[in-house]
């Protein structure tokens, strides 16, 4: 069984670049853009190093446990994840796929849909997919295919986000242990995590809390401890764990060479999911990210992933759009509550932030993200889609503007 990273196991090769000269009477063309940090159709190492291997995939394939991660909105991480898993299987046909996307309870759906007992319509409506996870299934369903195909078995890893929830806001300990979901006693974080997470939380100031607990300035005393960011972590640590005993339990009971695909912050310098993973018991799994062209190249440190893949261009721009608002939801207690906002998109633009509550959307209520994916995906470009939404004690109505084609 393999005991050391990926990158060790494998020789790296240089890249020599040429340049050519211009006559002095020609225009000079106006200079290309900077070469991407891994060349689009390539693997690399954690540092970006080309592997010499024309691909690593039949060293990964001996692997318990391989990771694929992505960001859920980008359909050529999920292209990625198709061509990879295809390279795999070609390798170990034994494989069984994790999926974050759904929770433990729609796991008899997987199986139906595995076994051939369900079509396409029937397996989304059985699983609760646009309720549980609010992108697109058709970035996913290729995959599901291909699991479908093969008779690879398919493993939902995740659980209510309702648990999550009620973890960031009341803490784990205040949970009973019949009401967990069967998750068990999360490991504790490393330093590192610890820390990330926590400038993730303080990136968004509107949360409650959020910026409690930051020192006085006038004062050399420490800042005492912030428990929004201290519940805010153990929530992560909590849902990390559920995935990874997923992960660890499909692969002890059916001895399968366990793939998941799961978002990027779960896996990144095995932090999350691996370290919960190795405290389970399974030290020996290995990270793979895709590698956007426009990605800085600094994140490359040697510890962000075991392996990269570098990618093109974004997407076909040949490819019929899809309306997009730009942002992921999470079900709550209260509502659904918008729990991160993309850059650059729609929900950006009009304003919507992290932390508010979605009421309505064009005249009609939202109770889960659901009401508001079929909103959206009805929406025609250049339309304008009213939005009434809860920020702390105030509600607001904001415009969300979809571009023109």
């Amino acid at each position: 069984m393999p005991s050391r990273p990926l990158p060790r196991l494998l020789l790296t090769a240089a890249l020599c670049l040429g340049a050519g000269t211009a006559r002095a009477d020609e225009p000079r063309p106006a200079p290309p853009p900077p070469p991407a940090c891994v060349a689009p159709g390539l693997w690399a190492d954690g540092e970006g190093k080309p592997l010499t291997a024309a691909t690593p995939l039949r060293r990964i394939a001996e692997f318990p446990v391989i990771l694929l991660g992505e960001q859920h909105d980008k359909p050529d991480h999920h292209r990625w994840q198709l061509h990879t898993l295809a390279g795999l299987h070609a390798h170990n046909p034994d494989l069984a796929i994790g999926l974050e996307m759904l929770p433990r309870r729609a796991q008899p759906a997987l199986d139906r849909w595995v076994a051939g007992e369900l079509d396409e319509a029937a397996f989304l409506a059985a699983s609760d997919w646009r309720a549980v996870w609010g992108f697109d299934p058709e970035f996913y369903l290729p995959i599901l295919r291909f699991a479908r195909m093969n008779r690879l078995p398919l493993v939902a890893l995740n659980v209510e986000r309702s648990l999550i929830a009620r973890t960031a806001r009341d803490g784990w300990a205040a949970i009973p242990p019949t009401e967990r979901e069967g998750v068990g006693q999360p490991a504790a974080p490393s330093d590192a995590y610890r820390d990330r997470l926590t400038e993730a939380l303080a990136a968004h100031p509107n949360k409650e809390g959020a910026s409690k607990g930051e020192p006085d300035a006038a004062s050399d005393a420490p800042a005492p401890p912030n428990p929004t960011a201290q519940r805010f972590i153990e929530a992560q640590t909590v849902w990390d764990r559920a995935m990874a005993e997923r992960i660890a339990d499909a692969r002890r009971t059916s001895g399968r060479a366990v793939v998941a695909i799961l978002g990027e912050g779960h896996i990144t310098h095995r932090n999350g999911v691996p370290h919960q993973l190795a405290d389970l018991g399974l030290p020996d799994s290995v990270v793979l990210l895709p590698w956007d062209a426009e990605r800085d190249c600094d994140a490359l440190d040697g510890r962000i992933a075991d392996v990269v893949f570098g990618l093109g261009p974004a997407s076909d721009p040949a490819e019929p759009s899809r309306p997009r608002l730009g942002l992921q939801l999470e079900p709550s207690a209260e509502g659904v509550r918008i729990e991160q906002v993309l850059d650059g998109g729609v929900a950006a633009a009009s304003g919507l932030q992290a932390g508010d509550r979605l009421i309505a959307a064009a005249g009609r209520p939202i109770r889960q993200p659901a009401d508001l994916t079929a909103l959206v995906q009805r929406q025609t470009p250049g339309t304008w889609l009213p939005l009434t939404i809860q920020r702390g004690n105030e509600t607001k109505e904001l415009v969300a503007k979809f571009p023109a084609e």
